[in-house]
């Protein structure tokens, strides 16, 4: 192995898969009080950032027109059949620790992409030994880093955001809360 320890700072995210972004959003927002702090979207896509401690976030995907198949187990009884989960990214601290990581994973002849640039994060990507989707980042805009900037476009870039994320940046809140129920 080459290079030294990576410098991890957390997970930068944990990525599932949501069918209904609208509900995700007023379910982590209004009823757990996570912090909204960055979208991606596009006509195939939306993939929604929610701070759950400092530089640490969760996220969903949502593919319009392809749902995932439901799937509700109780926690810790494991399941081969739960479809949310997409992939978890690594925080790192700087550019310089992600180019390290690369290095590192490719003297271990690990595949690795490239350095991909999403605006406010930069990733590589990768898979465990298990075929684990892993991905390592850091935050160029540090989204967690202070108040919700709605006027800052690289942190929101869906161009035709759920209703949720429209009321937040309108009023600061949600007006509803989907019910969940236990399994």
């Amino acid at each position: 192995m080459s290079g030294d320890t990576p410098r991890w700072g957390g997970i930068n995210h944990l990525a599932l898969v949501t069918n209904d972004m609208d509900a995700t959003v007023r379910f982590y927002v209004g009823a757990l009080g996570a912090r909204l702090v960055a979208t991606i979207g596009d006509a195939h896509f939306r993939h929604y950032f929610f701070e759950i401690g400092p530089r640490n976030t969760i996220a969903f995907f949502e593919y319009p027109g392809l749902p995932a198949e439901p799937f509700a187990k109780p926690a810790g009884i494991p399941d081969p059949r739960a479809p949310q989960f997409d992939h978890v990214s690594f925080d790192l601290p700087d550019e310089e620790a992600l180019l390290a990581l690369r290095n590192r994973l490719k003297a271990a002849a690990c595949e690795v992409t490239d350095v991909v640039d999403h605006g406010f994060v930069r990733s590589i990507y990768f898979n465990d030994p298990n075929g684990i989707a892993l991905e390592a980042s850091h935050w160029v805009v540090d989204a967690t880093a202070g108040p919700t900037a709605w006027d800052d476009h690289r942190l929101f870039t869906d161009p035709d955001p759920v209703p949720a994320v429209r009321e937040l940046e309108r009023t600061g809140g949600v007006s509803s809360v989907p019910p969940t129920h236990l399994v």
